[in-house]
Parts: structure tokens; sequence; C-alpha cells
């Protein structure tokens, strides 16, 4: 690997409009940013800097799939984006970043979803000390859009096979467990939902938490890395990037597809909190049986890495 001084800037593989794209989408994350900040006493707020802007994964790489309005399935490769602040506080996205990720959404010149995720430089730092895959990864592949002089990564340290591996395992012990109780719970609050349909709510809310979990599962066991964020759009789209064979669990299709998805994104707050939530059996029956699938595959993926992580340990 190069010294991380010569990360690579140049994004001259990808379209025109896809570098007008990002352009625009770092001034809404400066401006935001600032606005976000505001003129708050905290030191902060006003000392805070973003350091580093840093496009990976398939845009990053070159392989990258835009088949928005092309097939029937009109996959779409998001940018994926690590922003590099100087302080842990302004990682906080629903203080300083849930306004910038709505702006980049509604903006009819960025036709690109994205996948924005935030880490203080201190972090990233301790993650690249630790050897953690998926920052190593985006340090190899990645490049940086946007740089503040003066702020480096140090070099990574090589993570041994046998530590990997029994930190893999133990994240997919936990973290499946966890989800297949909470499957458990999921059909326990259906068969109850018959006699009083708050159930539903409750079922669509435990059902969310399933769905993190797995993709929590599946990115921590195969990176050692999953971002804190409750938004399972976000998830999927890191697995689906990292993973095409997840792709197929989230038809969206017809109307009552895309609408599933929505009410189970929505159910970690609106289920619990507003009275105007409210979700069909039919969608939650279907959302289930999704998830059921999507719980097989992550298992076999999870046990292909472990497999493979435990004959590296071993040599």
């Amino acid at each position: 690997m190069p010294p991380l001084d010569f990360m690579k800037t140049d994004i001259s593989h990808l379209p025109e409009k896809k570098q007008r794209e990002l352009t625009r989408i770092q001034e809404i994350l400066f401006e935001e940013f600032d606005l976000a900040r505001g003129n708050g006493g905290k030191i902060y707020n006003q000392k805070g800097r973003i350091l580093k802007i840093v496009l990976f994964g398939s845009y990053a790489r070159g392989d990258w799939v835009d088949e928005a309005g092309k097939t029937a399935k009109g996959y779409q490769s998001d940018f994926d984006l690590l922003i590099v602040v100087n302080f842990k506080q302004l990682t906080d996205m629903a203080t300083y970043w849930y306004k910038a990720e709505d702006r980049i959404i509604r903006d009819k010149t960025i036709k690109t979803p994205i996948g924005l995720i935030v880490h203080s430089l201190a972090n990233v730092n301790n993650q690249l000390a630790l050897g953690r895959y998926f920052f190593t990864d985006i340090i190899r592949e990645g490049a940086a859009l946007y740089e503040l002089g003066g702020h480096r990564f140090v070099d990574p340290k090589p993570l041994y096979a046998k530590e990997a591996y029994e930190a893999a395992q133990e994240y997919y012990e936990d973290w499946l467990g966890s989800a297949m109780r909470g499957l458990e719970m999921f059909y326990i609050q259906m068969e109850k939902s018959a006699d009083d349909n708050k159930w539903f709510r409750k079922a669509a809310f435990e059902l969310h938490q399933v769905t993190e979990s797995l993709y929590g599962a599946y990115l921590l066991t195969t990176t050692l890395y999953s971002p804190s964020t409750h938004n399972i759009r976000k998830l999927r789209a890191l697995v689906e990037e990292k993973d095409e064979r997840f792709r197929d669990i989230w038809p969206d299709e017809d109307r009552f597809q895309r609408r599933s998805f929505e009410l189970l994104k929505e159910a970690y707050v609106k289920a619990r909190y507003s009275k105007h939530y409210v979700i069909a059996e039919d969608e939650l029956t279907w959302l289930g049986e999704r998830t059921e699938l999507l719980a097989t595959l992550v298992k076999k993926a999870c046990k292909e890495r472990l497999k493979a992580l435990k004959a590296k340990s071993t040599k």
C-alpha cells in the first residue's frame, strides 16, 4: 500500500455528469455543515471543520452500476462518501448532517443516491491502527475529493488472520443471534395482531430491528465495521454494494413492494411514536418473508467469510 499522503484524488474515470453531481454534493455538505454548527458556544461548533471527503466503493473503483430506468430491476449504485471531521461530536447525523442528506435527495441535479458515513479523524486513525478492513479498503481504493492540509491518515497496521477470525466469529454469533430472537418475537406479535391492531405496529418495529441486525451481522462479519445508524436504507446500500446477491432481496417492481419497504424503513420511529403509522397485514407478511430470505443469505455469506478467515488463521 502506498503512503497515505499520496491517496489518490483523480476521478477522471467518472462521466462528467457524475463529477458534476459530486461537486454539487460537496457544496451542499459544506453549506449545511456550516449552518448546523451555527453560532454555538461549544468549541466543537466554533472550531469544527470538515477535514476530508472521500469517495469509496464502486464509483471510486470504477465498477459502479447505473441501470436506473434502463431495466426492470434498475439497480443503481450509490455514491459512497466518508466525511472526516475534527471532533467526535460533529459525527452526530441527526444534528449536523440530516438536512444535507435531505437537500441532496431533493436536488434535481443530483441523480445518483448517496450513502454518507461520518467519522472523526481520531476514530478513522484508530480503526486503521487496528487494521480494520473497511477503512483500509477505503484508503487503498478510495479517492479524496477534498482534503484540508495537515490532517493525514495513519499508516494501517496489518490485522492478523487469527484476530480477524475471532472478532468476526464473535460479531456473527452476537448479531445474528439477536436478529433471530427478534424474528421469533415478530411472529409472536403477528399472532397477537388478530386481537389488537396495535401489535401490527409493534411487529413492524421488531422487524425493522431484525433487518438492522442482519445487515449489521453481515457487515461486521465481513468487514469488522458497521455504521452507527438505524437507517436500513443506508445499511442495505452498503451490503448490496459489497455483495450483489443481496440486490434481489427487496424487489421494487410495483407500488406494493416499494411502499412496504418504505414502511419498514420508517418503522424505527413512526411505528413507536406516531398514531398515524399504518401498516397492513399483507405488507407485514411480505416483509416477513423477505426478511427470512435476507436471514438465509446473511447466514450463507457470513459462513463463507468465516470459513475463509479460519483457513487463513490456521496457516
